[in-house]
């Protein structure tokens, strides 16, 4: 794919490699080969699930694997007791549309969303300290904005939602495989992250952490089989928890995701959060002041400090545009008024300056 064009899309979907490819094709034959092969396909779920942990500096027994970010956060929002006086859910106006729908759908539950706005594309700490209370519950975070790339304080964050008694829920989508992050350092309760995005895999597969100290505390009413003690058990009429973060789980997990994911999680394990997070810094830099020389104007902070690497810069029917930067060859990621560009540890200095160019032109194609 490299070959053939200049993938700038990676906070929607990362390209393919020969590892993941070859993972695919492990479990394919191992389906035609054997039929079925329970044993192997649940053993590389359980890797997937250690890679996964091992990337956020947390234990095997903290994650649960499901289908989404979405059905992780809806697990997580149907073990929140709402009848009480703590029921207030902080909710930024930053998080990816799903996660905003699941808590307002709590109402109906009991639950009071109080939002936390954005302005010019940046969430401030002012503004959190202004929201959470002594009634809040859980406090929803994303790592950084879907929209722009803005990276918040998650430790910060953390620290004003622990003063109040509350949980801090963090969607790490688009920022988990950038730079290093540590759950336990930060502080962080609750984490949900895909791996279609910076962690090189596929749809259809997300992680779940639960700091283990929470986890019997939370009894989800969304779960299913594998959620259960002894799932293989085959106990129809018991409902019971399981005491590690498998508690989250519902149905059969997702085997040939699994398989991509972990192959795709472990290219970036083995290229070094570190290193990665060190160049997604100077790709994110290259951005910025190359946008600002073209003359382009930026959406959010131009601070690549505070930044994944996702750059978006406010653009007139960015959908139109996205399709002609693909004439010229290079994937784009428009998203309502701005168009996303965002690199990754495979990118080069001079892929940027190129899909920079791209983005130019093709805006003034379409102001023709």
């Amino acid at each position: 794919m490299l070959r053939a064009s200049i993938p700038m899309n990676a906070c929607s979907q990362g390209p393919q490699m020969l590892d993941t490819r070859d993972a695919a094709n492990a479990f394919l034959d191992s389906w035609a080969t054997r039929g079925m092969d329970w044993e192997a396909w649940i053993g590389e779920v359980m890797r997937a699930k250690s890679v996964f942990a091992r990337l956020i500096g947390a234990s095997d027994d903290e994650i649960a694997v499901t289908s989404s970010v979405s059905e992780a956060t809806s697990s997580i929002a149907s073990a929140i007791d709402f009848s009480g006086t703590r029921r207030n859910v902080a909710v930024t106006r930053a998080e990816f549309p799903s996660v905003g729908h699941i808590w307002l759908a709590q109402e109906k539950r009991g639950a009071r969303v109080r939002w936390i706005d954005e302005r010019n594309g940046i969430l401030s700490l002012d503004d959190y300290e202004r929201v959470i209370d002594d009634d809040t519950a859980l406090v929803s975070a994303t790592s950084a904005y879907f929209l722009n790339g803005f990276k918040q304080d998650l430790a910060a964050i953390a620290t004003i939602a622990h003063a109040h008694g509350a949980l801090l829920s963090v969607d790490a989508y688009q920022s988990l495989g950038t730079a290093p992050l540590d759950v336990k350092a930060l502080g962080v309760d609750i984490l949900a992250s895909g791996v279609l995005k910076f962690l090189m895999g596929t749809a259809g597969i997300a992680f779940l952490y639960v700091r283990r100290e929470l986890v019997e505390r939370l009894e989800p009413t969304i779960t299913g089989w594998f959620g259960r003690v002894n799932p293989f058990g085959f106990g129809v009429s018991t409902l019971d928890w399981a005491k590690e973060a498998r508690r989250f789980e519902t149905g059969t997990p997702p085997l040939v995701n699994a398989y991509i994911a972990r192959a795709g999680m472990e290219v970036i394990e083995a290229c070094g959060l570190a290193s990665v997070g060190d160049w997604n810094t100077i790709l994110s830099r290259r951005l910025v002041d190359g946008g600002r020389a073209r003359g382009l104007t930026l959406h959010g902070t131009d601070d690549s400090a505070r930044k994944a690497p996702t750059t978006a810069f406010l653009c007139d029917d960015s959908h139109a545009v996205e399709q002609r930067m693909r004439e010229r060859g290079v994937i784009a990621s428009a998203r309502g008024p701005v168009m996303r560009l965002a690199p990754h540890f495979y990118s080069t200095l001079d892929d940027c300056d190129r899909a920079l160019d791209a983005l130019v032109a093709s805006v003034e194609d379409q102001a023709r």
